[in-house]
C-alpha cells in the first residue's frame, strides 16, 4: 500500500502518469472508499454527518462519472480504471493535506495562513488534474488544464445545485 500512496504523490509532483499505477479493481475500490472518508472528513468539519457523507459519495461518484464520461467520448475506455484510481487517489490525498487548513478556518485561528494555504492546494488540485488527463488523453497540456478547470467549475456547480443550503448559496 506504501507503493501506491508514493506514486499517487509522484504523481502530484508530476513525476509519474496513471499509467504506472496498476489496472487494478480492487484497487480502484480501496480508492473509492478512501475518498469517501477522507472527503467526509473534510465536509464534516462545517456541517452534519449525513449531509458529510451524502456530499462525500456524491463528490466521489462525479469523479468516476466524469472520468468514465471522458474516456467514453475519446474512445480510450481501456484506461478508466487507471485513470479513475489516479484521479481518486490523488483527490484524497491531497485534500488530507487541505485538513488542517480547513480546520483552522472553521476554528478561526490563522485564517489568512490557512486560506493562502488552501488557495495553493486548490490550484495544486488543478494542475495535477490536468496532468492526469494529458496523460489519460494524450493531449495537450493547455487543452487538459482547460478540461481539468471545466471539471472542477462543473463539479462545483452541481455540488452547489443539490447542496445549496450546506454550500453557502441562496
Amino acid at each position: 500500500m506504501f507503493e501506491i500512496v508514493k506514486l499517487l504523490f509522484d504523481i502530484c509532483l508530476f513525476k509519474k502518469g496513471p499509467q504506472e499505477l496498476p489496472p487494478s479493481v480492487w484497487l480502484l475500490r480501496l480508492l473509492i472508499a478512501a475518498n469517501v472518508s477522507v472527503s467526509f472528513l473534510m465536509l464534516s468539519i462545517r456541517t452534519d454527518w449525513f449531509n458529510s457523507l451524502l456530499q462525500a459519495i456524491v463528490g466521489t461518484l462525479l469523479i468516476v462519472g466524469f472520468s468514465w464520461l471522458m474516456l467514453y467520448l475519446t474512445s480510450k475506455r481501456e484506461r478508466f480504471v487507471q485513470t479513475t484510481v489516479t484521479l481518486l487517489g490523488t483527490d484524497a490525498l491531497i485534500s488530507f493535506f487541505a485538513l488542517p487548513g480547513m480546520a483552522s478556518m472553521m476554528v478561526g485561528t490563522g485564517v489568512l495562513l490557512a486560506f493562502v494555504v488552501t488557495i495553493a492546494l486548490m490550484i495544486w488540485h488543478w494542475t495535477v488534474t490536468g496532468h492526469i488527463i494529458r496523460h489519460a488523453l494524450g493531449q495537450s497540456w493547455t487543452f487538459s488544464l482547460g478540461l481539468a478547470f471545466l471539471y472542477i467549475l462543473g463539479t462545483y456547480q452541481v455540488m452547489a445545485l443539490l447542496f445549496p443550503d450546506v454550500i453557502g448559496v441562496k
